[in-house]
């Protein structure tokens, strides 16, 4: 703060200021003008306070920023030598900011007869006012009270009400007083004040105070107060109360920000709100939970209502989870005025009673259950629409959300819009590149002497779409193509080149079905790099045909730089299938390299598994490694006896959180026909 000379104007302790290091004096009160007559305005107290009995004046003023406290001059037993030294009784040198820039202040107090005090009377009471006065300087003078040791509390300065828009006033004992601070910072004020108290330090803390109000709010207020040492004790406190929102606002601001700073990196929607839940649960909300909106075009609904889904919830310790919700479910009225209006809206209600008129039905049970007292809903507004809400609740009985708490809430929200807009954009890429590849991913079609199954999940990630496939198509004359490949890149023109690579494989299959998978691919191989701008593409293509005398199957194979097909024998250990050569080099390579055929056979009850790198490849670990592990997987499966479709579900299901796309076909021949 500023410090300003005037408010000792009237009072009985003289004040004095002057220049941080020449001591030049620059404003003083009248009293201190009538107790040192012998120093002018303007004038160095080296060249006014030349007299013995002033020196221990000047040293103190020398000896002002040192890591000692700062010095006290007792000079009631000063002599006569000029000047009024027998009226000066106490000397208080401290540094201060002015208006004049970094300054010392110089107070003194005086001796009874100078102010009209009977002879003898006790002058106990105009030693503590100086010690009053000096423990108020570091504090923001607008509401200045004294404590006692009984809990006795003084208002000296100003009221309550002159605190921001108005603090309840604390009445007359520490206990009222402590009551109108908000309970989740009484714990800690408590300790803080105790702490200061045993080691007779300043205390200086921020917290939420009650205001004047018809209903119970808070307002942010900054508490300063010094114990005074009676004989070696804490006799009694000075301390101010001022105003402090807009400093707790900026500060918890900066902070909240640099904790939540991981939404901006965020790979996805459901990491982004989570970073942000994680900075805000519980500095500022109890509960934080995000809707993401699904419109009219997005639903099957035909009613009015709007839908969402809940993808990030985040709840304080000892506040009950919300219940899970399936799929899309109805917001409330509350919900759908935000929404509509764009603006943010905050009800305050009784613990448990929340407005049932006014949310959902699952809300309003778990705000019950939760003992809320407050729910705020804030807009994620991008591009002038609303596509996401995000709800935060005060709760477990505690005093509702106040405006500088939404205020912060909001500005973090809004700090983060880019990123949300990013996910929200690639989160979009993904569900229409999601779309254009499931729209190739055929149903596994009916295959007299065996069977297909297939499965396929995409990467975890919204920012990676990849470009896996798998296709099954009975050729003219009754064989079986059976095709799954991998583009290069995860992106939506990834998703694009796949549909074309796969369309073209099986139209070349079909029409040239006694050619030989190597040939096919090598034919897909041409024509992918005449028409597309894709750079690499792995796929393995077999064409099986079934033996009628003894129920196996023939197997012709050509590898494009895939992972090697599986086989999962009917009563042996799962192995990989080479060809005598290495596998051929990926397309979109060289058109001109050769590719070879390869041949293998089905016996009743084999099982011939292909699949994408993403089944065995981890980041940071040797591919050999994922394929042992399948193998393995697989071997432990096939002596559950499961189903086809069971069996690659579950090859999926042992797979951790997907790093790419991982797609699956698999065909079993069948032990009979």
């Amino acid at each position: 703060m500023v410090f300003d000379i005037e408010c000792f104007d009237g009072s009985e302790v003289a004040a004095g200021l002057v220049t941080r290091f020449r001591h030049k004096l620059i404003q003083r009160t009248p009293l201190f003008e009538r107790l040192f007559a012998c120093w002018r305005s303007g004038q160095e107290a080296r060249t006014a306070l030349t007299v013995p009995a002033l020196r221990p004046v000047l040293q103190a003023l020398d000896s002002v920023g040192t890591d000692r406290p700062p010095p006290r001059v007792d000079l009631s037993g000063a002599s006569d030598d000029g000047f009024s030294g027998p009226c000066l009784r106490l000397v208080h040198c401290l540094p201060v900011t002015s208006r004049y820039g970094p300054a010392l202040l110089v107070l003194a107090t005086h001796a009874p007869d100078l102010t009209g005090v009977a002879p003898g009377a006790d002058t106990a009471e105009h030693e503590a006012n100086l010690m009053r006065y000096e423990a108020l300087l570091a504090a923001t003078p607008q509401v200045v009270c004294r404590v006692t040791q009984q809990g006795e509390v003084f208002t000296l300065v100003g009221r309550a009400g002159d605190v921001g828009d108005g603090l309840r006033d604390p009445g007359r004992s520490v206990r009222s007083w402590e009551a109108r601070i908000h309970p989740a910072d009484r714990v800690r004020f408590d300790q803080e004040w105790a702490d200061a108290a045993r080691n007779v330090v300043p205390l200086d803390t921020v917290v939420r105070a009650q205001r004047v109000t018809t209903t119970v709010s808070y307002r942010h207020v900054r508490v300063q107060a010094v114990p005074l040492l009676c004989k070696g004790a804490v006799s009694e406190w000075i301390g101010s109360v001022a105003d402090a929102e807009e400093q707790w606002r900026l500060r918890t601001r900066d902070r909240l920000l640099e904790r939540a700073a991981g939404a901006a990196s965020a790979r996805d929607l459901p990491e982004a709100y989570a970073a942000v839940a994680g900075a805000v649960v519980p500095d500022l909300t109890d509960a934080f939970l995000v809707f993401q909106l699904r419109h009219a075009e997005q639903t099957q609904s035909e009613d009015e209502a709007l839908y969402a889904t809940r993808p990030q919830t985040t709840t304080a310790r000892g506040v009950p989870q919300p219940p899970p919700v399936g799929g899309d479910f109805a917001l409330g009225s509350l919900a759908k005025e935000a929404i509509d209006t764009r603006q943010t809206r905050l009800v305050v209600f009784p613990p448990g009673e929340p407005p049932r008129d006014q949310v959902s039905t699952p809300t309003a049970d778990w705000m019950v259950q939760a003992n809320a007292t407050s729910l705020v809903l804030i807009p994620i507004v991008i591009d002038e629409r609303t596509v996401a809400l995000v709800a935060g609740a005060s709760c477990l009985g505690n005093p509702p959300l106040g405006e500088s708490e939404v205020s912060v809430l909001e500005e973090i929200l809004r700090t983060f819009q880019d990123p949300l807009r990013r996910s929200l954009e690639l989160q979009s890429i993904r569900n229409t590149a999601l779309v254009l590849q499931r729209s190739f991913l055929i149903t596994p079609p009916h295959v007299d002497g065996g069977q297909v199954a297939a499965v396929y999940r995409p990467t975890s990630t919204t920012a990676e779409i990849g470009g896996d496939w798998y296709d099954a198509t009975v050729l003219p004359d009754g064989a079986l193509a059976l095709s799954i490949g991998d583009i290069v890149g995860h992106d939506l023109e990834a998703a694009t080149e796949m549909t074309k690579a796969s369309s073209m494989l099986r139209a070349l299959a079909y029409t040239h079905d006694h050619a030989g998978p190597a040939h096919t691919l090598g034919q897909l191989d041409q024509v992918m790099q005449g028409v597309s701008s894709v750079a690499l593409v792995t796929a393995a293509h077999a064409v099986l045909r079934p033996r009628s005398h003894d129920r196996s199957w023939d197997v012709m194979l050509s590898n494009a730089g895939h992972p090697p097909p599986l086989l999962v024998p009917a009563a042996a250990p799962a192995h990989y299938l080479y060809g005598p050569q290495p596998a051929d080099p990926p397309l979109c390579v060289a058109s001109w390299i050769e590719r070879h055929d390869w041949h293998h056979t089905l016996h009743p009850g084999d099982t011939l598994v292909l699949y994408t790198d993403g089944l065995v490849e981890t980041p940071g670990a040797d591919i050999s490694d994922g394929l042992t592990q399948l193998a393995s997987r697989a071997t432990d499966l096939r002596r559950q006896r499961l189903s086809l479709s069971r069996l690659v579900t579950k090859l999926l299901a042992r797979v951790g959180g997907a790093g790419d796309d991982i797609a699956i076909i698999a065909f079993q021949a069948s032990n009979d026909f």
